[in-house]
């Protein structure tokens, strides 16, 4: 039969309304039992599911009864009837509305649907790829549904506090030109000029520092950003950043209200309380002893420098690598003495792309130290140095000697791999950094010159600007990450704006005079009509939505995202154009040999 109207109520309010309460709902079916003369239907819509209870002892016409009997998962339709109390044996703790269900007057199948190609439920094993290609049926289940109410509630949070702050939201082009610095640009060929492209976007940098030079003084946007780069789980080849920029604000108080927002989010959409102020971190410190500038530190294992107490050794390997300049650590794996030679081993083959060809082990077991370098030290140097690396009865230590980034880089990935396998890391605990005084600039041996660590216009620590002549590898950064859980969150900095240095800057880049003035002449133009000192940050709010809603990669938290080779399953992109649009763009193709498709 017909209904009057799609909906009274959503299906979360059941939950609360008193026993016999004319209700309409609407939404899918999610679940059917149909015993014949009794039908159970399990009614989702957005807010949750509920039970509808179609039974002609307790009123529900034939006809509407035997309508029921057609029903099929994913069925849209609109039902009415009362709300009433289940019976205590019938109770479902599970759902919210698991202590009423709905006894079913009035039913109105709205549309029909195929079976789908996997249920709509959260915890099944569904290949990606399945599940990107029919996205709009994935997106049905909670937790994707979680995911976009958690996004939503989160923007909404920030957009508020920056209003109430005198943050002024601006947009800024997404078709702009082409820069040499940082990942390589999507480019956009001109109609109207032939043979010149305009680029989207990496971030709005730029845009937002002519936006201080304008006196917006405070702006923020949510920005789309795009990036051809090589992907991962974490990485997006268009992306979502908040996007601030303050003039006239102290470092220390920029990060208080940064704080202050992200604490103000946390509480408001998971009802977790952050303390505050956040940790900080100087960059070298986080290398050193977590072997990453964006330490997950929900747990511990760090790593410990042995060099020192094995300065005398006569263990080729760490005399060698000491000689040359290099770094003796190790990182206690606690509970693991017993690992086999195998396990071992294991280890010692997940640290070998990282450049080290193997690891010495010592476990502690009562008084004794088992070791692969016995032979080497004595037992009570061997317990020495197992208690410089932390190990109690029960430990392993072990211990890698290389080249300082070699050594931190192998650790540190390997400190992870173990609190993953050991369980270490616990869960629904936030663990917020912020990771400063990062180097301004890094040699590259490819290029034959310095590159920006962030990005040309981060403003280098005062008292460090005079090494740009003489040394810019010692130079410092005034950058700042903000990390949570092992994740970059967000990254910023105080921004250059004084021409004299930012020129001097792009010289030490390797600009000539020309070259810079080619590329950013606009921006140093700007520089000479007064600019106020600034600085801002951009946040990842697709990292931070897959963080919050505990999602294992950012395709999980973007409702139609591409896949780890950037295509797009759903909508069959990229994908092949016309002669004719390329006659109009003045392009012609060079012939390739067709790729396999990727996943």
């Amino acid at each position: 039969m017909k209904v009057k109207q799609y909906r009274t109520h959503v299906v979360a309010e059941t939950a609360d309304l008193a026993a016999h309460t004319a209700v309409t709902l609407s939404g899918w079916v999610h679940r059917r039992r149909d015993l014949g003369s009794l039908v159970f239907i399990d009614l989702r819509d957005r807010s949750g599911i509920v039970q509808l209870v179609f039974d002609a002892e307790r009123g529900t016409p034939a006809d509407v009864l035997n309508l029921a009997g057609s029903l099929r998962n994913e069925y849209v339709i609109t039902v009415s009837g009362t709300v009433e109390p289940r019976d205590p044996a019938a109770v479902n703790p599970k759902i919210a509305t698991g202590r009423i269900e709905v006894v079913v007057a009035g039913l109105e199948i709205l549309n029909a649907a195929k079976t789908p190609p996997f249920f709509i439920q959260d915890n099944l094993d569904v290949e990606e790829p399945l599940r990107l290609k029919y996205r709009y049926l994935d997106l049905r289940r909670p937790s994707m549904q979680r995911m976009l109410q958690i996004r939503h509630q989160v923007g909404k949070v920030f957009r508020d506090y920056l209003d109430k702050h005198g943050f002024l939201e601006v947009e800024t082009p997404v078709l702009t030109r082409s820069t040499p610095e940082g990942a390589r640009d999507y480019l956009v060929p001109s109609r109207v000029h032939p043979g010149e492209f305009y680029a989207l976007p990496q971030s709005p940098q730029l845009f937002k520092q002519l936006l201080m030079v304008s006196g917006v003084e405070r702006y923020f946007q949510f920005a789309r950003c795009f990036r051809d780069e090589d992907l991962r789980a974490d990485r997006q080849p268009e992306f979502t950043q908040l996007d601030i920029e303050q003039s006239f604000i102290p470092l220390p108080e920029f990060q208080a209200m940064m704080e202050e927002m992200m604490q103000l989010a946390f509480r408001e959409v998971l009802g977790v309380d952050i303390p505050t102020p956040f940790r900080r971190m100087p960059y070298r410190e986080a290398m050193e002893r977590y072997g990453s500038d964006k330490p997950d530190l929900r747990y511990g294992l760090p790593l410990v420098d042995v060099s020192g107490e094995v300065a005398e050794t006569e263990f080729r390997v760490f005399r060698e690598a000491l000689a040359n300049g290099g770094v003796v650590k190790a990182i206690c794996a606690p509970g693991c003495a017993g690992y086999s030679r195998k396990q071992v081993d294991e280890l010692v083959q997940f640290v070998q792309p990282y450049g080290l060809k193997g690891l010495a082990s010592i476990a502690v077991q009562g008084d004794e130290c088992k070791s692969s370098i016995a032979k080497f030290f004595t037992s009570e140097q061997l317990r020495a140095l197992a208690a410089s690396a932390g190990a109690n009865d029960g430990d392993l230590v072990l211990i890698a000697a290389a080249d300082r980034k070699t050594v931190n880089a192998a650790l540190g990935a390997l400190r992870q791999q173990l609190a993953r396998a050991l369980d270490l890391i616990p869960e629904g605990t936030f663990e917020f950094v912020w990771i400063t005084d990062f180097p301004l600039l890094s040699y590259d041996e490819e290029q034959g010159r310095f590159v920006a660590e962030h990005h040309p216009f981060t403003m280098p620590r005062v008292e460090d600007l005079p090494l740009l002549d003489s040394n810019p590898g010692a130079v410092r950064a005034q950058a700042y990450d903000l990390v949570l859980n092992g994740f970059e969150l967000g990254g910023g900095s105080m921004r250059i704006y004084q021409r004299d240095v930012q020129e001097k800057m792009f010289s030490v880049l390797g600009f000539s005079r020309e070259q810079a003035y080619e590329q950013f002449g606009y921006l140093l133009d700007a520089f000479e009509y007064g600019t106020p000192p600034h600085g801002g940050i951009a946040f990842g709010i697709d990292r931070l939505v897959m963080i919050m809603g505990n999602g294992k990669s950012l395709r999980d938290c973007i409702a139609f995202p591409k896949t780890s080779s950037g295509t797009d399953l759903l909508m069959d992109a990229p994908a092949p154009v016309t002669q004719e649009q390329l006659d109009t763009l003045h392009l012609i193709l060079r012939k390739t040999e067709p790729s396999a498709p990727l996943v």
